[in-house]
């Protein structure tokens, strides 16, 4: 499947993390105080929840495709989600830039019903999950039928693993653990679904070994550098995204709280051959994403 209206060779990066924070009817993804701390550990000064119009012309002007999605984390912590249906209809309007995922909550027991419709009736291109965010352990048994109907739909899944800004300096993290997005976590799922792609977002950091193990031992994984400037990259990884990993690694920025021109920036003070850069800027990713 094919996404239509995506020019990919005329793309100059396609950046695969991009949040969808604000809906059309005015509603947030999160509470405010959970965005506030998201916020104040980014040391973000961009608008929080650009709508999905304003997030399409950004990418057009910058001459990228944007991957977009949101989080629907509703039982965990009882916000209602955006609707993941509603951002993919309406990014059909800008199918010439953004790609849409869809998340649900695996907690609902509408969660299969509810990702089958995602893919069939609104053409969402993959779908997003946040353990931490979720509280949910990943290679539980009883989400094993949710990835075995994903892989069945053939359609990538990105899974927040490593450090979160969300709940960040707040009494217990407002209850957010860490330790359920270790990307070793996800070795499992990778392992019992080996027609499921899975991208590990953040490179797992500070787990980021455990992500490049993975990457190394599964062709099914990949990872996005999304979370994080490139300037504070660990050398250990620099070297695996420069070499033995260079077709395995996606450029993500994490917009809004990182925008896409400062992750470039900082992309382009590292030693980087030249034919490695559009690997991990666009090459990878329309690959993984099968943008023709």
């Amino acid at each position: 499947m094919t996404q239509v209206g995506i020019d990919v060779k005329a793309l100059t990066a396609i950046d695969v993390h991009v949040h969808v924070e604000q809906d059309e009817h005015g509603h947030f993804s999160l509470d405010q105080e959970l965005l506030d701390a998201s916020a104040k550990y980014f040391k973000s000064g961009e608008d929080r929840a650009p709508l999905l119009a304003v997030i399409a012309e950004r990418y057009r002007s910058l001459n990228m495709a944007a991957v977009v999605f949101t989080v629907d984390a509703t039982t965990a912590t009882g916000h209602a989600a955006i609707s993941s249906a509603e951002v993919a209809d309406a990014a059909r309007e800008f199918s010439d830039v953004l790609i849409p995922f869809g998340s649900v909550d695996p907690h609902s027991a509408s969660a299969l019903e509810t990702a089958r419709g995602l893919v069939e009736d609104h053409g969402v291109r993959g779908f997003k999950f946040h353990p931490s965010l979720q509280d949910f352990r990943p290679n539980t048994p009883e989400y094993y039928r949710l990835y075995e109907l994903l892989e069945s739909l053939d359609v990538p899944v990105i899974f927040h693993t490593g450090q979160t800004g969300i709940g960040a300096g707040l009494p217990g993290g407002r209850g957010i653990k860490l330790a359920l997005s270790d990307p070793l976590l996800l070795d499992e799922v990778a392992a019992d679904f080996p027609g499921l792609t899975l991208i590990l977002a953040h490179a797992g950091m500070p787990w980021y070994e455990n992500a490049m193990a993975m990457a190394t031992h599964k062709s099914n994984v990949f990872i996005d550098l999304s979370g994080w400037s490139p300037k504070y990259f660990p050398a250990g990884l620099l070297r695996a995204a420069s070499s033995y990993l260079r077709e395995k690694f996606l450029f993500g920025s994490d917009f809004p709280v990182i925008t896409p021109e400062r992750w470039l920036r900082d992309f382009e003070g590292l030693d980087f051959a030249d034919e490695v850069r559009p690997l991990i800027l666009r090459d990878n990713a329309a690959r993984v994403l099968r943008l023709g």
